[in-house]
């Protein structure tokens, strides 16, 4: 599903005010070839999709001072994607992911662009990740095939985003 289609009729509010549920939090990326797609027509990572945990690795470097003790100064942030679910033949996002060029690709060959919001308020990031597929299929007998993706931040931090119509 392309993000324009998921969007479509929503009407994100900046002010809005309440608790907000992981589904109304919205991963798409970029499956173009050249990675320079309107993000409109991102996908939308959604369909077999059990959880997306997105976290922020905190790098830091502890030094201690005299008199001061152990002091620590964070030096960088990390954004990753973890995607677990289920594998769904011919969903674009999961056709993108699973293919052969991000499975066994290296460099910058499986970078790609992606949006990160909350879509009750339009408010979130762009930016650059890295695609790390470390399950493809698992899974026991009669079950559905399992999926485990990594996606790492690549290249310089997010940048903000909102999301608008005009995208």
């Amino acid at each position: 599903m392309k993000l324009s289609e998921l969007m479509k009729g929503i009407k994100p509010d900046e002010k809005f005010s309440g608790f907000v549920t992981a589904d109304d939090m919205v991963l798409a990326i970029d499956i173009s070839e050249e990675q320079n797609a309107a993000v409109g027509d991102y996908a939308v990572v959604q369909t077999g999709i059990s959880g997306i945990d997105p976290a922020l690795k905190s790098e830091t470097k502890d030094s201690r001072y005299i008199r001061a003790g152990l002091s620590s100064t964070k030096t960088g942030t990390q954004r990753q994607f973890r995607i677990t679910g289920d594998m769904y033949a011919g969903d674009s996002a999961q056709d993108f992911l699973l293919s052969s060029r991000i499975k066994y690709g290296t460099g910058q060959s499986v970078i790609i662009n992606y949006v990160f919001f909350n879509m009750l308020t339009g408010k979130g990031e762009k930016g650059k990740v890295s695609a790390a597929v470390n399950s493809d299929g698992s899974g026991n007998a009669g079950e559905n095939a399992g999926i485990d993706i990594r996606l790492l931040k690549a290249g310089s931090a997010p940048e903000e985003y909102t999301y608008s119509e005009a995208v």
